[in-house]
C-alpha cells in the first residue's frame, strides 16, 4: 500500500507542476528561449528550487509537527502574487525596451545588439538565467509545502516513508515542469520562426497575464482571505 501512495506521489508532483500559477510564472521565465533543451533546463532549475524547500519546510513540518499560522500561511501565498507581478514587469519592459532597440537599429540600417527578431542578445553565462528559475521555484516551494506537508501527514504516519514521499513528490515535480516547459517553447519557436516579431508580442503578452494574475491572487488573499484582516482564514493548497 505504501509503494502505490508513494507511487501517486510522483504523479501527484508532476500534476503539481501545471498548477496555474506555476505555469504562468515559468511561461514569463522561458518566453525567450528558443529550444526546448534550454527550456527544460530552466524547468528543472525551478524543480530544484522548488524541491530544496519543499523537503527544507515540509520536512521540518513532517519531523518536528510544525504549525503554520493562518496569517503566517497567506504571507507565503502572497509572496508568489508579488513575484508572478514583478516577473510580468520585467517582461513588459523588456519588451518595450527591445521595441526601442529594434527600432534604433532600423533607422541606423540594421548595427546594433538585437538579432533578426529584434531581441537583445543575453549572454548564456549570465547568471540571472540561472537565479531566476530558481528562486522562483523556491518561492513556490514556500507557498506550497504546508499544504503538501499537511497531505502526507493525513496519510503516510511513518515519518521515514513520509520525507521518502516529498522527495519523491518533489522529483515528479522536477520532470513534470521540464516536460511543461519544453511544451510551452516548442509552439512558440515555431511563430517565431515563421513571424520574427511576434517574439516580442508574446514576450509582452505573457507579461501582463503574469501581473494580471499576479494581482488577482494578491486580491484573493489579501481581501478575501482576509491576510490584510482581522481573521484570517487560510486552507492550504
Amino acid at each position: 500500500m505504501l509503494l502505490v501512495i508513494l507511487a501517486l506521489g510522483f504523479f501527484f508532483g508532476m500534476r503539481h507542476a501545471t498548477d496555474a500559477d506555476h505555469v504562468i510564472a515559468v511561461t514569463t521565465i522561458v518566453s525567450r528561449e528558443r529550444s526546448a533543451r534550454a527550456a527544460m533546463v530552466i524547468g528543472g532549475l525551478w524543480g530544484l528550487g522548488h524541491s530544496v524547500t519543499l523537503l527544507g519546510v515540509g520536512g521540518a513540518a513532517v519531523i518536528l509537527g510544525l504549525i503554520i499560522p493562518p496569517r503566517l500561511g497567506l504571507c507565503l501565498e502572497m509572496s508568489v502574487a508579488t513575484m508572478l507581478v514583478v516577473l510580468g514587469i520585467i517582461n513588459v519592459t523588456g519588451a518595450m525596451r527591445r521595441n526601442e532597440q529594434a527600432g534604433h537599429s532600423t533607422s541606423s540600417g540594421g548595427g546594433g545588439p538585437a538579432n533578426a527578431g529584434g531581441m537583445a542578445v543575453m549572454p548564456r553565462h549570465d547568471i540571472s538565467r540561472v537565479l531566476r528559475p530558481f528562486v522562483v521555484g523556491v518561492v513556490h516551494g514556500l507557498a506550497g509545502s504546508a499544504a503538501v506537508a499537511l497531505l502526507v501527514l493525513t496519510t503516510i504516519r511513518e515519518r521515514g516513508w513520509a520525507l521518502l514521499y516529498l522527495g519523491i513528490f518533489g522529483a515528479g515535480t522536477v520532470i513534470g515542469m521540464m516536460l511543461l516547459t519544453a511544451a510551452i517553447v516548442v509552439p512558440l519557436v515555431g511563430l517565431t520562426r515563421h513571424f520574427g516579431s511576434v517574439e516580442r508580442v508574446i514576450f509582452c503578452a505573457t507579461g501582463l497575464v503574469s501581473i494580471a494574475f499576479g494581482l488577482f491572487l494578491a486580491y484573493k488573499i489579501g481581501i478575501v482571505d482576509g491576510l490584510f484582516g482581522r481573521t484570517p482564514t487560510w486552507s492550504p493548497r
